[in-house]
């Protein structure tokens, strides 16, 4: 199904790093890379480097007073809470201009790639840091590297680009980077506003002609009514589209296991998804698909096994998932966080769905969040928002 698939990875990636304590551990995108490497999933692709992106590109989505900003937090480490830095969620850190400028140069790396045609698809675990605004950090990310990378592609002369965000937490930064530009479709299928950061994401929300689109789930949702959600709204979308690009991100933080958020998704279904969006990219973009990482704070359980399945998934070589992990990375599990690993690749279960066209439930949530998703913006595109 792939040709040539790329993964674009750095050790320096593991620099970006807000400390001991914190959520976003760098250590999980280490974990996955080995995993990867030992199930030998990235034998069927080519590995490659990055550099940092430049300012000019980072310039592509955030205000230039704001890279300084961030430049000045890098030199020292100390706080400025003008630019969101020093807070909880985005601690200060030496470094931190240059680790991030990282990050947003993997997805680049990435975007350049399936553009030139070098690659047919091209994967960064790292990225996917899609609460960055343009003048502020937000929610664990510093530069907003979809943004950035769906900014390069439009400044290439892609005519219009299609964003499926299926992390637990609104792409709120990707969606208000485009908001009003009827070239990029944002669509994003995370946790109520209600109940989760940022607090954005009503199916109200719908940009410039309906290319912001918001598919917000009840807490306690799981693989059948996400699945359900997910194929109601993302492929009729995107289908009609058209894309010439597809990029994605692949926050794993729906898992039921994740500390953060309160969806219940398994292993099973998120690679489900994953699969999913990969037809997709071949339906619908011609095959040009971008993939990020994005949340999982699950280090050990959850990332490692998720990510890895999704850099198989697009390498055209999925994992069984009854595979057992292999000894040496439980030992390397054991050796960098002290935990036990798991012994299989995925927890085990069957995601099966029905679909909306059976039938509506006015009394289910889902169901009533599919319905408010394809009212507000199933008519912009010559589309039947009635199941």
């Amino acid at each position: 199904m792939s040709q040539a698939v790329r993964v674009v990875w750095d050790d320096e990636l593991i620099s970006y790093d807000f400390g001991p304590g914190h959520p976003l551990a760098p250590v999980r995108v280490e974990l996955t890379m080995a995993l990867a490497r030992d199930l030998r999933v990235l034998d069927a692709v080519e590995v490659v480097g990055c550099v940092p992106a430049t300012d000019d590109e980072l310039a592509l989505v955030h205000e230039r007073d704001y890279i300084e900003g961030v430049k000045g937090v890098s030199l020292n480490g100390r706080p400025d809470l003008r630019w969101g830095l020093g807070t909880p969620d985005n601690p200060a850190f030496a470094g931190v201009h240059e680790a991030s400028a990282l990050v947003a140069g993997a997805s680049l790396e990435a975007a350049r790639a399936v553009w030139t045609g070098q690659a047919e698809h091209a994967v960064n675990v790292a990225g996917g840091l899609h609460h960055a605004m343009p003048s502020t950090a937000s929610g664990f990310c510093v530069y907003n590297d979809p943004a950035i990378a769906i900014a390069w592609l439009l400044s290439q002369g892609a005519s219009r680009i299609a964003y499926v965000d299926v992390d637990v937490h609104h792409g709120d930064g990707v969606q208000a980077a485009f908001y009003d530009d009827p070239r990029v479709l944002t669509i994003s299928l995370h946790e109520s506003p209600a109940t989760l950061f940022p607090g954005t994401g009503f199916a109200r929300e719908t940009g410039a002609d309906g290319t912001a689109v918001n598919v917000a789930l009840p807490a306690g949702c799981g693989d059948a009514g996400w699945l359900r959600a997910f194929h109601a709204v993302v492929p009729p979308l995107v289908r009609e589209f058209t894309p010439d690009v597809l990029v994605t991100q692949h926050g794993c933080d729906s898992h039921a296991l994740d500390p953060l958020a309160h969806l219940m998704l398994s292993l099973d279904g998120q690679r489900t998804a994953y699969a999913a969006l990969h037809r997709l990219a071949h339906e619908a973009a011609g095959g040009r698909w971008v993939v990020t990482g994005g949340g999982g704070y699950e280090l050990v359980q959850v990332v490692p096994r998720a990510w890895t399945h999704l850099i198989a998934e697009a390498a055209g070589a999925p994992v069984d998932p009854a595979a057992e992990t292999p000894q040496s990375w439980r030992d390397f599990v054991k050796l960098r966080t002290g935990e036990t690993a798991p012994l299989t690749m995925t927890d085990g279960r069957d995601p099966e769905f029905q679909d909306i066209g059976r039938g509506y439930d006015p009394s289910d949530a889902v169901d009533r969040a599919i319905l408010a998703a394809r009212t507000a913006v199933f008519p912009f595109h010559g589309l039947d928002p009635v199941p």
